[in-house]
C-alpha cells in the first residue's frame, strides 16, 4: 500500500461515485427541452454550473468549494457543454489538492487537454481580429475612394471579434500563463515554439499536433492510457487521411510514431492540396463540405461508398492492433463517430477497473478522472438530444 495515496484514493472514489450516470443521462436525453434537462441536472454535481449560473474558480485545498464569480444561468447547448467542462476541470483541481508531494504531474497532464482548448480558442480569436482588422482597413479605403469619386455608400463595419474566455487552470497550467498574452497570431505560435507544447505547425495542423503532444505526455505519465491514447490517434489518422485526404504534417507523424507507426501517411486519397479546416476542438466546421479531392468520387455514390470503404479499411490494416482495434464497426468517414463513442465507453469501463484497484495510489485517481470526463460526455451527449427533442439519443445507444 502506497500510505501517501491513501487521501487522493478515498477522495477520487468518492468523486467518481458522484457522477451522474449512464442511466440518469438516459432520461435527460428524453427531456423536452434544453430548460427541462439542465432541471433535471440541479442537484447533481453540475447543477452549480448549469443551473445556478456561477463559475467555479480558484483553488481551495482539500476539496472545499470556492467562492465563484456569479453568472447568467446557460442558456443555449454551448454554453451547457462549457459549463460540463469547467466543472470536469474544478474536480481536477481539487485531486490535485489531495494528492501527494509530486503526484500533480499525472493531473497536471490531464488538465493539459484544457490548456489546448484555450490555445486552439485563442488563436481562433486572434484570426478573427485580424480578419476584422484587414476588413476595416478594407472599409476604410473603399470608403474614401468612394467619396472622392462621390460614389461612397457609408456602410458600417465590424471588426468580429468575440469575447474570449479562457479554462481557468490555476495551478495545473503548463505554459499558460504565457502563452494568453499573445497579442497576435505570430506571437502566439512563437510562444508556443517556445514552451512544452513545441512547434505548432500550419494553422490547419494546430489542433491535431496539440492533441498528439497532449496524449504523449499523458501516456509518459500513466502506463495505463496508452490504449486510449492509441485509439484517439487513430481517429487522428482517420481524420487526416481519409476525411480531409490530406498529407500529415511531418511534426504530427513525428509524435504519433510511438502510438501508430509510420505505414499510416500513406493511405488514404491523394492530397488535395486545400485540406479541410478544423475548427477550436479538432474537427471540421459544420458547413464545411467534404472534400471530395482532384478525381475523387462524388460524394453520395456507390463508388464514393466503396471508396470510403476501402480507404478505411487500409488505413485499419496498416495501424498496430490497439490503434486498428478503434476503427472497428466503422466503414465509412461518416461513422466515425460512432468510433469516438467507443472509445469514450472504453475509457469508462477502464477507469471502473482502475476505481476498483485494491490498493491506494496513481491508477485509482487515473481511474477517476477517466470516470468523471465519460461522465460529462455523456451528459453533454443527453443535453445535445434533449436541445433537438428526439426522444432518444443516438450517441447514448451507441455504447448502451
Amino acid at each position: 500500500m502506497r500510505s501517501d495515496w491513501v487521501a487522493a484514493s478515498v477522495r477520487a472514489r468518492s468523486m467518481a461515485q458522484r457522477r451522474v450516470g449512464a442511466g440518469t443521462c438516459r432520461d435527460i436525453a428524453g427531456a423536452p427541452g434544453l430548460q427541462a434537462a439542465l432541471g433535471q441536472l440541479a442537484d447533481t454535481v453540475y447543477g452549480k454550473e448549469l443551473v445556478d449560473g456561477r463559475e467555479l474558480h480558484g483553488r481551495e485545498p482539500h476539496g472545499r468549494e470556492p467562492h465563484g464569480r456569479e453568472f447568467q444561468p446557460v442558456q443555449t447547448l454551448s454554453e451547457a457543454h462549457r459549463a460540463t467542462r469547467r466543472r470536469v476541470l474544478w474536480q481536477l483541481r481539487v485531486l490535485a489538492g489531495w494528492l501527494p508531494a509530486g503526484g500533480t504531474r499525472l493531473v497536471r497532464a490531464a488538465a493539459a487537454a484544457f490548456e489546448v482548448d484555450n490555445i486552439l480558442a485563442l488563436d481562433l480569436h486572434l484570426r478573427r481580429e485580424h480578419a476584422g482588422r484587414e476588413n476595416a482597413a478594407g472599409a476604410a479605403t473603399g470608403l474614401t475612394a468612394g467619396a472622392s469619386a462621390g460614389t461612397g455608400t457609408g456602410a458600417g463595419t465590424s471588426t468580429g471579434a468575440e469575447t474570449f474566455r479562457a479554462f481557468d487552470l490555476g495551478g495545473l497550467a503548463t505554459a499558460w500563463p504565457r502563452l494568453q498574452a499573445a497579442a497576435t497570431e505570430e506571437e502566439l505560435r512563437s510562444a508556443l515554439a517556445s514552451s512544452p507544447w513545441g512547434d505548432p505547425g500550419t494553422e490547419t495542423a494546430l489542433p491535431d499536433i496539440l492533441t498528439a503532444v497532449w496524449l504523449r505526455r499523458l501516456t509518459a505519465e500513466a502506463a495505463a492510457v496508452r490504449p486510449w491514447a492509441a485509439g484517439a490517434a487513430a481517429l487522428i489518422a482517420a481524420r487526416t487521411v481519409v476525411v480531409d485526404r490530406a498529407v500529415p504534417a511531418p511534426r504530427l507523424v513525428t509524435l504519433l510514431r510511438p502510438l501508430l507507426g509510420t505505414a499510416w501517411t500513406g493511405t488514404g486519397y491523394p492530397a488535395t492540396g486545400n485540406p479541410t479546416p478544423r475548427g477550436p476542438a479538432g474537427t471540421a466546421p459544420a458547413n464545411t463540405p467534404e472534400p471530395a479531392g482532384p478525381a475523387g468520387p462524388e460524394a453520395g455514390s456507390d463508388s464514393a461508398a466503396s471508396s470510403d470503404t476501402a480507404a478505411l479499411e487500409t488505413l485499419r490494416s496498416t495501424l498496430p492492433p490497439a490503434a486498428a482495434q478503434a476503427l472497428d464497426g466503422v466503414e465509412r468517414p461518416a461513422g466515425l463517430w460512432r468510433a469516438e463513442a467507443a472509445l469514450a465507453a472504453r475509457i469508462e469501463s477502464d477507469g471502473f477497473s482502475l476505481l476498483r484497484a485494491g490498493l491506494p495510489g496513481p491508477d485509482v485517481v487515473l481511474g477517476a478522472m477517466a470516470v468523471l470526463a465519460a461522465d460529462a460526455w455523456r451528459v453533454r451527449a443527453a443535453l445535445a438530444s434533449a436541445a433537438v427533442q428526439t426522444g432518444t439519443s443516438e450517441v447514448l445507444d451507441a455504447v448502451a
